[in-house]
């Protein structure tokens, strides 16, 4: 009896926090996994370094010690049984967050958290998909209603200034409340808990590059955004002492790449102060090199574009989304401005910088032969060194999502997919199987390696001396979709699946079937990122050694043609547009 008492004790003064951010299911119920990931989780940081924050709080009193630990399953095992032993051996109570769970995570979310209640560990849930919900219906979808009838606490909002306080405090007593709504209630950013880098985590990626969130919320109105239902349309920023503690504290991990989450970095109303600070640390010999989104509307802003590469800027992300005018302002995207499309890239294009472009499939306007020409269009007319390709999207949290579901019109109920590589609805001009050609055929075309050539020439000719950059940005975006069926951002280095992992309710396959085939597809996808990486390099030694290589021209970077394909331009646009141009209620370019 003494024993038990004293175990009691023990238990009652440690509180392990385990930090998961989940992958998603695979269309043959496998978690995708890789040896090495690509994108860092910014909401793993930020809720580590807001846990951390309560540490230093001593939120639960002097007598309780709180640790914390995080898993990405993108590139990490998570192992319930193991974590389980662990804060059984340490004594400590046990709290499990899935941090960060959007759409398509939210059923491996749900699996993940079955074992952990099953044996009474208290299991909140926080994210996108949780928070789009809240935010936009008045009652919870099944998915929700079944995760919250398993014992699952949902947290919605966002957590600093002390939002995670009592969700500790509830899951330290075993006492967790259904759900935690903060949606409406935004915290200020600037002094608020800043993000924590985990060094061990970021060896797991390939680029080695941290995260930062310097400002959240978006102005615009985008219906296809979930961003301005969930961080809300007033716009909150970090300052610039924020900034400098972020970065000093990861360049003493040895971190010096940081990808800025901002959705719309442009947007920022402190953007210079923040800049200012990361040149003055330049001249300190603190150099960081950022990867940043902005507009399309952000080389408009002056001194912007200077300062944003002098601070260290290469690789600048742009929701350009579309070229059709019509398909841009039939989902109140009407920030973006078609006829300026090419002054903008010219203007980032006279800098070392290499540029992704957001690019959606599937607005009402579309069919497949107008996307594909479309595709043509940018490939001539316009300086982009990668497409990113989605589907148009209804995501739970959207605009789009809230009409269709009140419309009664059918949306795919498996969250999985819900990854903006699949097809989850239907298109009112293009049969399910004429959408789904035209974004393969997109992908395909933009990718080819006549056109990924062209693209090598036009960095040489512009003098950006990014090869190595380059080709390894091009191998990872065409491959990511032609090899292993996913996209850009959420690929990897080596496939990994493990076969007792596979999504609840499906069957664990024979080790005789599962385990050859997973040799098979590991060699066939390694061996074609091989095949193709040999191929762009000897294409980019081939322009490199071009003896006309500096006198390369064509109409995306200004040669004799572009009168011509400005006329390809407007032609993408739609009769209505041209009768409201016409009209005098649009500007010609």
């Amino acid at each position: 009896m003494f024993q038990s008492f004293i175990y009691r004790l023990i238990v009652m003064a440690m509180l392990d926090i385990c930090l998961i951010k989940p992958a998603r299911y695979d269309d043959d119920g496998y978690p995708v996994q890789w040896i090495r990931s690509i994108m860092p989780s910014n909401s793993m940081a930020c809720v580590a370094g807001i846990v951390q924050d309560a540490i230093d709080r001593q939120l639960l009193g002097p007598e309780v010690t709180i640790r914390y630990h995080w898993l990405d399953e993108t590139h990490s095992k998570v192992d319930p049984a193991r974590i389980m032993r662990a804060a059984r051996k340490a004594g400590a109570r046990l709290l499990i967050f899935m941090v960060g769970v959007q759409s398509n995570m939210f059923p491996r979310a749900v699996d993940l958290a079955r074992p952990f209640l099953a044996a009474g560990h208290p299991v909140c849930v926080g994210g996108f998909h949780v928070s789009g919900i809240v935010s936009m219906l008045k009652t919870m979808p099944p998915d929700l209603v079944e995760a919250q009838a398993l014992g699952i606490s949902f947290f919605a909002g966002e957590a600093e200034d002390g939002r995670i306080d009592q969700v500790i405090r509830d899951g330290y007593a075993g006492t967790l409340a259904p759900l935690y709504n903060f949606i409406h209630d935004q915290p200020n950013l600037a002094g608020a808990a800043l993000p924590v880098s985990d060094k061990r985590e970021l060896r797991r990626m390939i680029y080695g590059y941290s995260t930062a969130d310097l400002g959240r919320g978006c102005p615009f109105e985008c219906s296809f955004c979930t961003i301005i239902n969930v961080q809300g349309r007033k716009s909150r920023f970090r300052t610039p002492d924020d900034l400098e503690a972020i970065v000093r504290r990861n360049v003493a991990e040895g971190i010096s790449g940081f990808f800025l989450t901002d959705d719309n970095f442009a947007r920022n109303r402190g953007w210079e102060g923040h800049l200012d600070r990361l040149i003055a640390l330049r001249a300190e010999g603190i150099r960081v090199r950022l990867v940043i989104q902005v507009d399309t509307l952000a080389h408009r802003i002056p001194n912007f574009i200077d300062k944003c590469v002098a601070a260290g800027a290469d690789q600048i992300f742009i929701g350009l989304e579309n070229i059709n005018a019509d398909s841009l302002e039939s989902t109140k995207k009407r920030q973006n401005r078609v006829e300026e499309y090419r002054d903008m890239f010219l203007a980032w294009k006279k800098h070392p910088v290499l540029i992704t472009c957001g690019y959606i499939i599937g607005f009402p306007n579309d069919t497949k032969e107008s996307i594909l020409r479309d595709i043509e269009v940018i490939k001539t007319q316009m300086p982009i060194d990668f497409l990113y390709i989605n589907y148009l999207t209804p995501l739970p949290g959207c605009e789009d999502h809230k009409k269709l579901l009140d419309a009664g019109v059918w949306m795919d109920p498996d969250m999985s997919k819900y990854d903006l590589n699949h097809r989850v609805t239907h298109h009112p001009r293009m049969s399910d199987a004429e959408w789904e050609e035209a974004f393969i055929g997109a992908h395909r075309s933009f990718y080819e390696f006549a056109h990924l050539k062209r693209i090598m020439q036009r960095m040489v000719a512009l003098r950006i001396h990014r090869p190595k950059m380059l080709v390894h940005r091009l191998l990872g975006y065409r491959e990511s979709v032609l090899a292993e069926n996913v996209a850009m951002l959420e690929s990897g280095i080596v496939r990994i699946r493990r076969r007792r992992q596979r999504r609840h309710g499906l069957p664990l396959e024979s080790p005789f079937v599962f385990y050859p085939r997973m040799v098979l597809q590991a060699l066939r996808g390694t061996g074609r990122m091989w095949s193709t990486f040999a191929r762009l390099k000897w294409l980019m030694f081939q322009v490199r050694r071009a003896p006309d290589r500096l006198a390369y021209s064509d109409a995306a970077i200004g040669g004799s043609d572009a009168a011509a394909n400005d006329a390809l331009l407007t032609a993408t646009r739609t009769t209505a547009h041209a009768r409201r141009r016409a009209a005098g209620a649009v500007k010609a370019p």
